[in-house]
């Protein structure tokens, strides 16, 4: 099988994960890295040996060697790399969100069909087994009708008034935070699990820590620093703290609630769909574990063993039942199912099902798009755009 090389673009906290995942893989090779100044390139290509470190991205996209190109940089910057990638006729691995808006997003939808060269966005909790597991129950009428969809992703990294992160400026990371940076992936993995689609919502944002002492000169995502470091005060606009009730296009009701300054909450993910035979109930922080909820019989706890599960979840688990898979094992697997799209030419009949492409990271923009409107309309509802229209001008959103 001919070898395909990749270069990476922004290798920053997340960019390691890229690497490591393509790494495993066997059959691809890391070309080199292109970052904010030559010398950030040849730092962090000499720290991840991750070949040759570029002078910019442009030098990057210009190399015949690369055919696949994984955009990893600061939101603000998506739209920028990923419309010259595929301008380049590379196959593009980005981050979400896809863009900083939904008009963006779309944009980058239509070159990507223009250039007809696979084109993915790295909602990578779709790569757990036990996901793909509920997908195939629900899919297969095991839950019957879904009624109630509802879950939470709350975290407590931002906690601290002195933690802050280029994500919380809006000119960096988009209008949104909380929402925007983990509530997106909880919309996503809602949409996918259960095959229906988030027409309308009802939001509440709030911003519980409204000033920040940031560093005077790093805004780091996760970056540590002591409390004699140099300070400035910036108030913040975005969302910290969000519920948000939900309609789905089959009908099914949900609610969502997302925070990112709830003390003990590291990573905690999770999604519930209850149908009117059964539920399932998924948590990341115990991936190898399925939750069935019966009425007349016991519950049950389905755990990640291939021999148990649906033939199209079972490609997802790579160990036997007792050896635990988890985050980096699903981003593998996105990352795997992206480059066996690649080596099948990346047309749209040929996409893995499990596979998010631009076009999933533009709806999910339309979706949180939708929740900002409720929001700043007093708290009422908002119905999603179907995406099929013309995206909205700026400034005339409600």
């Amino acid at each position: 099988m001919k070898r395909l090389g990749m270069g990476l673009i922004g290798p920053g906290f997340i960019a390691t994960h890229h690497i490591d995942a393509v790494r495993r893989l066997g059959d691809v090779d890391v070309i080199g890295v292109a970052a904010s100044s030559h010398d950030s390139a040849k730092k962090r290509a000499r720290e991840l040996n991750a070949g040759h470190a570029y002078a910019s991205y442009v030098e990057l996209l210009a190399d015949p060697a690369v055919q696949v190109v994984h955009n990893t940089t600061p939101n603000h910057l998506h739209r920028e790399i990923s419309l010259a990638a595929l301008r380049a006729g590379k196959h593009v691995i980005s981050d979400k969100p896809l863009a900083s808006s939904a008009e963006e997003s779309r944009e980058l939808v239509e070159a990507a069909r223009a250039a007809g060269v696979a084109h993915v966005v790295t909602f990578n909790y779709r790569g757990h087994a036990l996901v793909q597991q509920a997908r195939a129950m629900i899919a297969k009428g095991k839950l019957g009708a879904p009624v109630f969809v509802h879950g939470r992703y709350l975290q407590d990294w931002l906690t601290d008034e002195r933690a802050y992160t280029w994500r919380l400026d809006p000119k960096l990371g988009g209008a949104s935070s909380a929402l925007g940076d983990i509530g997106s992936h909880w919309c996503d993995l809602a949409e996918h699990v259960t095959g229906s689609r988030i027409t309308a919502v009802l939001a509440d944002l709030h911003t519980v820590v409204p000033i920040r002492q940031a560093p005077a000169t790093s805004a780091k995502a996760f970056a540590k620093r002591g409390k004699a470091a140099a300070q400035r005060e910036i108030a913040i606009t975005s969302e910290d703290l969000a519920s948000v009730l939900l309609r789905f296009d089959n009908g099914a009701r949900g609610c969502l609630i997302v925070g990112q300054v709830l003390p003990g909450h590291k990573n905690d993910l999770r999604l519930e769909v209850n149908g009117r035979l059964a539920s399932v109930a998924w948590q990341q922080e115990q991936p190898n574990a399925l939750w069935v909820g019966h009425h007349a019989q016991a519950n049950t706890l389905l755990e990640r063993d291939p021999a148990l599960l649906d033939p199209s979840a079972r490609s997802y688990a790579h160990l036997p039942a007792g050896h635990p898979e988890a985050w980096a094992d699903a981003f593998r697997n996105l990352i795997a199912d992206a480059y066996t799209w690649i080596r099948q030419g990346g047309s749209p009949e040929t996409r893995p099902p499990a596979l998010p492409t631009f076009e999933d990271g533009y709806r999910n923009s339309l979706v949180i798009d939708a929740m900002l409107r409720s929001h700043a309309a007093g708290g009422i509802w908002q119905a999603v755009d179907d995406g099929h229209e013309p995206p909205r001008k700026k400034g005339k959103r409600g």
